[in-house]
């Protein structure tokens, strides 16, 4: 009787959701998504193709771009096939392996794009905190580990999360919120008790992109302390301009997500179509918008670009 029990109220798929209230114009919608997607990869790619061709940009810095670049390309392609599916071709239903499997890259991308802008932090902090030593601190090798570390420290704090939703029952109603799924979401149809799952996705949230934004704030406030002591008024504006791109990023990605993660979590009652925009907004933005603002800040990848397209 228990078998039947469990059969008759286990759903097979979770339904996944476009825009509510808007299903009637989701083709129409689709276009300006798949437009976004274009124009993420292709400008992402484009990073990537610059920095590896051009051995002047094969510096720290420039090395530490290129795997934000392939984080944001990660974070649209684990998108990329639920959204266009949904407004193109209105298919909602995602299995549970391929819904936890989503889940997975989408917070795994998520965490190492954090570490990353962590990592850029610190190479700001080293070229005008100590700029003698800039060399020798953040040498190819110590750049790789960084890259690796911020990977792995994802993989291994995310790996748990998608094996725990497996093992739980979804007796509730299966529907999700967003076009994609994230772990705070899915939990939350489970029927079982997931109060040790819901603690440690607080503790992965807080020993990731709390402590990264914490970390961020202190190399800012030590690099504001060391051009602040600088003489000249003209060097003080350039050296605070080296960081203008990168305080930029960090807006566009934090902003989104601490916001959503703050909806999930504590808000009741908000607007279904307010938080499905901050959804949008969380995912395509920042793969959207860093290597546009990679390419007007920085001189030598904006110079870069103009020489391959003008060709």
């Amino acid at each position: 009787m228990s078998i039947v029990n469990y059969t008759k109220f286990q759903p097979a798929v979770f339904l996944l959701t476009g825009i509510p209230g808007q299903e009637n114009i989701h083709v129409w919608i689709s276009i300006p998504f798949f437009l976004m997607y274009v124009i993420s990869i292709l400008g992402n790619s484009v990073i990537l193709f610059i920095i590896k061709t051009d051995p002047t940009l094969h510096e720290p810095m420039y090395s530490l771009l290129s795997m934000l670049a392939i984080t944001d390309l990660g974070i649209s392609i684990s998108t990329l096939p639920t959204i266009l599916s949904i407004f193109r071709f209105n298919s909602r239903e995602i299995s549970f392996d391929a819904c936890f499997a989503q889940l997975f890259f989408i917070h795994s991308f998520t965490l190492t794009e954090s570490a990353v802008l962590l990592c850029m932090a610190f190479d700001r902090f080293v070229a005008i905190c100590y700029p003698l030593r800039y060399a020798s601190i953040l040498t190819p090798s110590k750049i790789v580990k960084m890259g690796l570390g911020s990977l792995l420290r994802a993989v291994i704090l995310i790996f748990p999360l998608p094996i725990l939703l497996k093992q739980y029952r979804y007796c509730q109603a299966n529907i999700l919120s967003h076009s994609y799924c994230l772990n705070q979401e899915v939990m939350k149809m489970a029927c079982s008790d997931i109060r040790a799952h819901s603690i440690y996705s607080f503790f992965v949230t807080l020993a990731s992109l709390g402590l990264d934004v914490l970390l961020i704030l202190l190399s800012y406030l030590m690099i504001l302390k060391t051009v602040l002591s600088i003489a000249s008024h003209e060097k003080r504006l350039k050296a605070l301009n080296t960081c203008v791109s990168h305080i930029c990023v960090v807006l566009l990605f934090y902003m989104p997500v601490l916001g959503l993660s703050v909806i999930h979590r504590f808000v009741k009652n908000f607007s279904p179509l307010v938080q499905t925009v901050m959804g949008y907004v969380y995912l395509l933005l920042p793969p959207l918008m860093n290597p546009i603002v990679y390419s007007m800040k920085t001189k030598a990848i904006r110079a870069r670009i103009i020489r391959v397209f003008v060709k």
